[in-house]
């Protein structure tokens, strides 16, 4: 972009808004403020904490029997299978069950089998997510940080799974007994069920986070927007 072409929309409101408020200390990148590393650290560990203890407790109760993983026998015996066992009832009227499940691709079962473009896409997308916390987001944007801490999360908490056990470790069917109607079925999956797919808390922390950020992605543009309208009428 040359000199002589305007700013986008957001990048003039900050202007506007910072230029108003030179000394305003909530106006400053995140990556200066300690609140806001500790918020984006909190959410992170506790997220992280969350699903990795889950996972743990589902593989060793969900069967009746812990079920121990390896990584070298989950990534060199192409039978290897978990052990079968009854689903376990966590919501009533079929919102929820527990059973065990290990999933060599990404959310939603996709990519089977591709372990280490997973391995490498997380680690490029979590010093991407961190390089938006630090430079793209304000110290008063603090729905953001939160949901950053939780795609940070979700992200790493599969990362773990992928590094330690060559698979991640699902265990969540949504709606077990709910089909579709007429015979549908998705594709890709030789199943009629509502929601076929089987998941874990980092999934949920991922792509809540996602939508949050979303979300308060879409508050900022407006708020820009209104800075800019209010700029170019002084």
């Amino acid at each position: 972009m040359s000199a002589d072409e305007p700013a986008p929309t957001s990048a003039r409101a900050n202007e506007a808004c910072v230029a108003s408020r030179p000394n305003d200390p909530f106006e400053r990148a995140a990556w200066h403020s300690p609140a806001a590393w500790a918020r984006l650290i909190g959410v992170f560990v506790a997220g992280l904490l969350l699903d990795l203890w889950s996972k743990s407790w589902a593989f060793t109760h969900v069967a009746g029997f812990p079920v121990e993983l390896t990584r070298d026998r989950v990534l060199d015996d192409p039978t290897f299978m978990l052990p079968r066992h009854a689903r376990v009832e966590a919501l009533p009227w079929d919102l929820l069950d527990f059973r065990l499940v290990l999933n060599y691709g990404a959310v939603f079962g996709i990519g089977q089998h591709r372990r280490e473009l997973f391995i490498a896409f997380t680690v490029l997308a979590t010093a991407c997510a961190v390089g938006l916390f630090a430079r793209g987001t304000r110290v008063r944007m603090r729905a953001s940080h939160v949901a950053i801490g939780m795609i940070l999360a979700g992200g790493l908490g599969n990362l773990y799974d992928r590094i330690l056990y060559g698979a991640v470790r699902d265990f969540m069917h949504m709606l077990p007994g709910w089909s579709l109607p007429n015979g549908w079925q998705w594709p890709g999956n030789a199943t009629t069920d509502v929601f076929p797919w089987v998941f874990n808390v980092a999934d949920v922390l991922l792509l809540a986070g996602m939508a949050l950020f979303v979300v308060m992605s879409f508050i900022e543009d407006r708020r820009a927007k209104r800075l800019a309208s209010a700029a170019s009428q002084s």
